[in-house]
């Protein structure tokens, strides 16, 4: 078996002395992986596998949102969990000059910089969510309280609803 190296958000997690498992899927170097599709090789339910989307709101601030990765942001909903006007998303090419991570490998941990960071509230009935390691072929799996708490992620509302 091949050893899995350190990604920043490892590193982090590690510093902090958190709990967490990682988990390789099968992907084909450095080719995003749609998140249905990751959830489906974890053979996990989509309710627990998050995304990572990287926003920028009228004040020119970064936000970072994590929802489940069938689901769509509602940037009403992100603005208002923020306390700002409005928010966008911000261009694909712009995510590894903010992150320091690359589409499809973007986790909300060991960015660049600290951003303030929301996932949607409906993690808190999980167990267990998974979350991009910071590198395409790799998850973190944790509980999601101790996400929240550690990483002062604020909880909220933030997808559109169907």
């Amino acid at each position: 078996m091949k050893k899995i190296g350190k990604t920043n958000a490892m590193r982090l997690l590690d510093q902090h002395q958190v709990e967490y498992t990682v988990i390789e899927y099968p992907h084909r170097e450095k080719e995003a992986v749609d998140g249905v599709q990751v959830a489906s090789l974890l053979k996990e339910d989509v309710n627990t596998v998050y995304k990572t989307l990287v926003t920028r709101a009228n004040t020119k601030e970064i936000l970072v949102f994590m929802i489940p990765v069938d689901k769509e942001l509602d940037l009403k909903k992100c603005a208002r969990a923020a306390g700002v006007k409005s928010v966008s998303m911000i261009h694909v090419k712009e995510i590894n000059a903010l992150t320091g991570y690359i589409r499809g490998g973007c986790s909300p941990l060991g960015m660049k910089k600290s951003y303030r960071t929301f996932i949607e509230e409906d993690c808190l009935s999980q167990h267990h969510i998974f979350f991009s390691a910071g590198k395409i072929g790799l998850q973190i799996r944790m509980d999601p309280n101790v996400l929240i708490s550690h990483f002062l992620i604020q909880p909220s509302s933030l997808i559109k609803d169907h």
